[in-house]
């Protein structure tokens, strides 16, 4: 009877424990609450795991959070609808998803290039939520899609990532290229959600300024883009600083890890402080108070992000990579408005439950002021990541409804 209440009393406080470890208060409006808790208890956890490894000097945080990226990674293979090809584009890895071809179909497809998330430093083109997205986009628009298996942070620091997506965007922009996948030069998008989308509004930009360019972006598809990293505590960054699946420490740990492995700037970031003289100059164009719409001010009042002084490298502790994150291939939200003019239409979609939320807005209030189309879809009950969630048991309602939403965009634009 002793052993039996024992038990009794183990189960019981287990229970209660997971109970308390699991739950988090997430805003009722979130819809599928416990789901998304019981989801992000495996991301917390994992982190946990990986400050832990990192203490004690076995392994750097990434390392053990890339075990995110292994459990849903797979092999591409080609099925009855599409056709599936791992390639090297001016050597860098890509995906490639093609309709395969009923008789006498000798038409030009459009295609979407694609950009993965991960926050620079995880994620992969072969995940299966990636794959999935593609086979979709593939099937409904009888489109090329072409997924970009770029090298990642921080074993490869900007702009390495930038770079390796830029020569793959530029390859498959030429003629003979683009006739020898049957695809319309004049159909082309470009696209990616997270790290993806900040990749893919990069890549649109400097492409749009490079004079020898011929073929130019139909459009630019941007999934809760990340756009800028100079003022790190917009209202969505502190609103949502400890949302499931990005909370804030995450997001500046990928800024800091995309730029450096000095965890000097880390430290920086965390408190908004790693602006240096050369960077401050830029704040105006992530100035919140005039780019974002009253409506998410909420109770926040802007200050402008502190200065720090000294020589560049000393501005953020590190060997002067406030240049890089000054730099517009790694910040597309700090470029003039003189260069946003010509830049294709745009989808921008933004979540409510979000730290990138006001980056997304900022960039679509800017590009509208700059006389481009832009289509803005925000999501009042979403949260960063949730288009990925389309695989059991991580699937969500709401990732079907912006999947189906974005594909039906692409439809209608491309």
């Amino acid at each position: 009877c002793k052993m039996r209440l024992g038990s009794i009393i183990l189960f019981v406080a287990f229970c209660s424990f997971t109970a308390y470890y699991v739950y988090e208060p997430i805003p009722d409006r979130i819809e599928e609450r416990w789901k998304l808790m019981l989801t992000n208890s495996f991301f917390r956890t994992l982190s946990h795991l990986a400050d832990l490894c990192e203490s004690a000097g076995l392994k750097d945080y990434m390392d053990v959070m890339y075990v995110i990226t292994l459990l849903e990674k797979i092999v591409p293979v080609s099925d009855e609808h599409v056709k599936v090809t791992e390639e090297k584009f001016d050597g860098v890895e890509v995906v490639l998803y093609q309709p395969k071809r009923q008789g006498g179909d000798a038409g030009l497809r459009r295609a979407v290039i694609y950009l993965h998330g991960g926050g620079w430093c995880l994620g992969s083109s072969r995940m299966s939520p990636y794959d999935l997205l593609a086979r979709k986009i593939v099937t409904e628009l009888d489109a090329v899609v072409l997924s970009v298996e770029y090298r990642l942070a921080p074993a490869h620091h900007f702009p390495v990532p930038y770079e390796d997506v830029h020569r793959v965007v530029k390859y498959f922009l030429q003629k003979g290229v683009l006739a020898q996948y049957s695809v319309d030069p004049g159909r082309v998008a470009v696209s990616g959600d997270s790290a993806g989308g900040n990749l893919a509004a990069a890549v649109s930009q400097q492409l749009q300024k490079e004079s020898g360019q011929q073929i130019k972006l139909r459009a630019q598809a941007l999934l809760y883009p990340v756009l800028q990293a100079l003022d790190l505590k917009t209202p969505s960054y502190q609103q949502n600083k400890d949302m499931p699946i990005l909370p804030r420490t995450l997001m500046v740990r990928f800024w800091s890890e995309y730029f450096t492995s000095n965890k000097a700037l880390f430290r920086a970031m965390m408190a908004n402080s790693h602006n240096s003289p050369e960077s401050s100059r830029l704040l105006k164009f992530v100035n919140w108070s005039a780019f974002l719409p009253e409506a998410y001010h909420k109770e926040y009042n802007y200050s402008a992000p502190a200065v720090a002084q000294g020589t560049e490298g000393e501005a953020a502790g590190t060997d002067g990579p406030s240049q890089s994150f000054a730099d517009p291939r790694a910040s597309p939200l700090l470029v003039p408005d003189a260069d946003l003019h010509s830049l294709p239409k745009a989808y921008i979609l933004t979540c409510e439950y979000d730290v990138l939320r006001d980056d997304g807005i900022m960039y679509a209030t800017r590009l509208r002021a700059a006389g481009v189309e832009v289509t803005h879809q925000h999501y009042d009950t979403g949260f960063h990541g949730a288009l990925m969630f389309t695989v059991w048991p991580t699937d969500f309602l709401i990732a079907r409804r912006m999947t189906d939403n974005y594909v039906k965009w692409l439809k209608d634009n491309l």
